[in-house]
């Protein structure tokens, strides 16, 4: 079990070197964990922890196991069960509409029963002024009922949108190049999916949404805009919600942009990869570093204090020295956000065959970290926080929707590929579920508008499981874990009682890699460098302390 846990946080490089999942294919973007908690993070991409789920991640984030998933975000291998049908558990019924779940547009006429409410009367005159005004004050209701409620009310959302115009070599994500896109069905699908995922979760307030991909920002605005309003109508959406959207610098332009913050972005992620052009054409990238820097200045401008930007290291033949006079040049122009990912080498990628065949050189490990601690150095004494194990931000503009990964929040994952984590309505605040949805766009479609979702496997998490998900992911912030955050999932086994006597932690203590304290447990700034290694002692101290609990513990889970 603890084997296959680790190997979600692996990365190409020594354990003792560089930190749990800063690959380059790892943003919670739930397409996050990325399962990228879409099990984003568990933000972000490709199957490991990142941000962001791009997974999450949704990020940004392929299954590790049959229990385990990237977070937030979309998978990237074929799962293998089959949809639920429309009597079996947890499958919705039709949503208004028809299969498709959207409402018809036209106006309804005086005396008819109305098909975008089942079973309504639309009434003439006063009458029909009156059920409206009661419809607004049921609407502030529910609203007033999910700024008040219980964590299992709110959450997070994730859109997975699975189109490119090319695949980067570097990449592993579920997208697809597609001949053309019927964009108004895949519109309507993504909108009654999400729709059908708000009603199953009981959720009322959703706290962040984010676009990942794939290249969403290839989508109309329109596509965002009805996602958004379904978002809103199905449950409460706040108007200063972090709304993000990932966006290349090619299919970017002023204008679309201005469009999608009309449509409700208010956020962008912006995949700059690198300010090399060499590096850009060897990532398989469609902008120049010209075409970067003017997108993000452009950016920037619409969206101040809003933008993210993303940048690689450890491409192979990268120096230290050339990867850290990038880093200067974005410092001279970007905004209060940017995350740092180490390339990945995926099996299957351009890159990968071409460093096995010996065509390309593979990266050096030892320049990759070298390169992420001179990085974070720098980022630190120009006023970023390393708020997280890849993502650094200053003047407070941490993104609040990776945030919810991390502190394993719920979140919905929405789209072909895209992972979920949340209870089932009635299923009790820690009763979790993972949720995968189809991967191929096609099938994904025909689930929907069959069964209004397009989940393909639901897997229980059990209390041990969610555990060490608070754990691995908690511990990637630096924050760390309060104990009135264990406390939460937690409330009969504390941290002292996992961790206070345990020698090897102890050690760790007393190398000043980890603190154990009245705040909680959390990683030093050296710690953070190297969590992945951290996590090999500390989650089976977590599993030992499990099953050593009390009997009543026991009957309790």
């Amino acid at each position: 079990m603890l084997g296959a846990f680790i190997g979600i946080f692996s990365t190409i490089v020594p354990t003792n070197r560089l930190p749990l999942g800063i690959s380059a294919t790892s943003t919670p973007s739930p397409s996050a964990l990325s399962f990228s908690p879409d099990f984003a993070a568990l933000g972000a991409k490709g199957g490991r922890f990142r941000p962001q789920p791009r997974c999450p991640a949704g990020a940004r984030r392929r299954l590790p196991g049959a229990r385990r998933c990237p977070a937030g975000g979309a998978a990237a291998a074929k799962p293998r069960a089959l949809p639920a049908g429309p009597g079996a558990a947890g499958a919705p019924s039709f949503r208004r509409g028809g299969p498709a779940g959207r409402a018809p547009r036209a106006p309804v006429r005086p005396g008819r029963v109305s098909a975008a409410s089942p079973g309504a009367v639309a009434l003439p005159g006063a009458r029909a002024r009156g059920w409206a005004a009661a419809a607004r004050a049921a609407r502030r209701r529910r609203r007033a009922e999910g700024a008040r409620g219980p964590p299992s009310s709110r959450a997070a959302l994730y859109v997975h949108w699975p189109y490119c115009e090319k695949r980067c070599s570097y990449c592993n994500f579920n997208k697809y190049i597609p001949r053309g896109v019927e964009e108004a069905a895949v519109r309507s699908c993504l909108v009654t999916e999400a729709q059908t995922l708000l009603r199953l979760s009981g959720v009322r307030r959703v706290e962040s949404v984010f676009f990942g991909g794939g290249t969403p920002s290839l989508a109309s605005p329109s596509t965002i805009a009805a996602v958004l309003e379904a978002v809103d109508q199905a449950a409460h959406l706040p108007a200063d919600s972090e709304v993000t959207l990932e966006a290349n610098p090619t299919s970017a332009p002023s204008s679309r942009l201005a469009a999608f913050g009309a449509a409700g972005v208010n956020r962008l992620s912006i995949g700059l990869q690198s300010l090399d052009d060499t590096e850009l054409q060897l990532l398989g990238r469609t902008h120049s570093s010209r075409d970067a820097l003017q997108t993000l200045a452009e950016a920037r401008r619409l969206f101040p204090r809003r933008v993210s930007v993303d940048l690689m290291l450890g491409l192979p033949a990268q120096q230290v020295g050339p990867w850290l006079r990038q880093l200067r040049t974005l410092l001279g122009c970007c905004d209060d956000h940017i995350s740092l990912y180490q390339l990945t080498l995926e099996r299957g990628t351009k890159l990968f065959t071409q460093v096995q065949r010996g065509t390309l050189s593979a990266p050096d490990p030892e320049l990759a970290a070298e390169m992420y601690q001179e990085g974070r150095a720098l980022l630190r004494d120009a006023g970023f926080r390393q708020y997280e194990v890849s993502n650094f931000a200053r003047n407070g503009a941490l993104s609040t929707h990776n945030w919810t990964y991390w502190q394993c929040g719920q979140y919905l994952g929405v789209g072909p590929g895209a992972h979920g984590r949340f209870a089932p309505q009635g299923a009790g605040d820690h009763t979790r579920e993972a949720r995968i949805q189809t991967l191929e766009p096609d099938n994904w479609m025909k689930e929907v508008m069959l069964f209004g979702h397009g989940t393909r496997r639901r897997i229980p998490l059990s209390k041990l499981e969610l555990l060490e998900e608070v754990l691995a992911m908690g511990l990637r912030t630096d924050i760390g874990i309060t104990h009135q955050h264990w406390q939460q999932f937690e409330p009969q086994l504390s941290l002292w009682d996992v961790f206070g006597a345990s020698q090897e932690v102890k050690a760790l203590l007393a190398q000043g890699i980890l603190l154990l304290d009245h705040r909680g447990l959390r990683c030093s700034w050296e710690g953070l460098a190297v969590l992945d290694s951290l996590l090999l002692t500390l989650l089976p101290r977590l599993q030992d302390a499990w099953q050593q609990r009390a009997p009543s513990l026991v009957q309790g889970e």
